[in-house]
């Protein structure tokens, strides 16, 4: 919706009217006159010059219409957003250990590895999560944080896109993970703080034990949900022929377990795609979204518009009028030359 914000400011549009109609004008004396060198051609056309009276009269009006416009205000306001009324701050943490190459998972009947499953998955539930700030760890022989807690979804679904596997080791540091998201959520007092930590192994790495860490996110209340990747049964090919093994048999439940029951969290086991998708949607009712709250138009002014207008009309006009002048002196100087020339020449004779 377009509207002005100063809309009384347009009372003023009339001012050079009243101004011109009301003050007294000046007396000309009619026997005026104008003496001008004779070597000048003075043409006096009258229509010519009502025409250079109007034509200024009209850029004049059309400047000081857009100087009143733009001094009015006007804006642009968008459709209403909602504002949540409270969200909360989210991390997760994703497993980039070499045993997330492993390819027992299969997204619309095409094998994948872990990692590949998981970006597919986790990219919806982000969409989601409208109204929440959320943050990207990544972790393998360390944990770094890939994305700080923000509003913006696209910037982490894309920086989760861009995460590949052995970018930091090969092992498995799930303590240092649960530690620098209880640093980083410590940065903010007040919000309802929730991590979400994804791996398929047991801790293996890091500065940091996995119980330590626990103690440290039960003391600033964190609630852990973890998530163990990996399916159960899968087939391989072997010198003795196919056989069946378990890819999932580094993956340390108890531990897991452990962490998520001692924070007011839960335990998820996610064995294929659907288990993945259907523990999103669990979390979805866990932590609900909060529901609608204040309502907000975003504005975007553009008074800049008429303003350009009034100053791009008067440079021009003004860049006329000096070409014009610096033409006069020009033919003016030449026709004195030309003067001087044929009087000297007169003279000679």
């Amino acid at each position: 919706m377009f509207e002005f914000a100063w809309i009384w400011v347009l009372a003023i549009l009339p001012l050079p009217l009243l101004v011109y109609f009301t003050l007294p004008r000046k007396a000309t004396s009619e026997s005026a006159a104008l003496l001008v060198p004779n070597y000048l051609k003075v043409r006096s056309d009258g229509k010519q010059s009502q025409k250079k009276s109007s034509s200024r009269l009209f850029l004049a009006s059309l400047i000081w219409c857009c100087l009143v416009v733009a001094a009015a205000r006007p804006q642009w306001l968008g459709e209403p957003v909602s504002i949540p009324n409270e969200g909360r701050d989210l991390m997760i943490a994703v497993d980039l250990s070499g045993s997330m190459k492993q390819g027992d998972m299969r997204i619309n009947g095409r094998e994948v590895n872990r990692l590949v499953m998981t970006k597919y998955v986790l990219r919806d539930f982000i969409e989601r999560r409208v109204g929440d700030r959320l943050g990207l760890i990544l972790f393998a022989d360390t944990a770094y944080l890939q994305a700080p807690l923000t509003f913006d979804r696209e910037t982490v679904k894309t920086l989760l896109d861009e995460s590949v596997l052995g970018l930091v080791g090969e092992r498995t540091a799930i303590g240092d993970a649960i530690g620098l998201a209880v640093k980083r959520f410590d940065d903010k007092e007040e919000s309802n703080r929730v991590l979400i930590l994804l791996t398929d192994g047991r801790n293996t790495a890091g500065n940091i034990t996995p119980e330590q860490a626990n103690e440290l996110a039960i003391d600033k209340g964190i609630t852990i949900y973890t998530i163990g990747l990996g399916a159960e049964e899968q087939e391989v090919a072997s010198v003795f022929g196919r056989r069946t093994i378990n890819p999932s048999q580094d993956l340390d439940e108890g531990l897991l377990q452990d962490i998520a029951k001692s924070t007011g969290g839960q335990y998820f086991r996610a064995r294929d795609t659907q288990e993945l998708e259907s523990i999103y949607e669990t979390l979805d009712r866990l932590e609900p979204i909060e529901g609608e709250g204040q309502k907000l138009r975003p504005l975007t002014a553009l008074f800049y518009l008429p303003l350009g207008v009034a100053l791009l009309i008067s440079a021009l006009y003004s860049l006329f009028f000096l070409c014009k002048h610096v033409l006069i002196k020009w033919q003016t100087r030449n026709s004195s030359n030309g003067s001087n020339t044929a009087m000297q020449t007169g003279g000679q004779k």
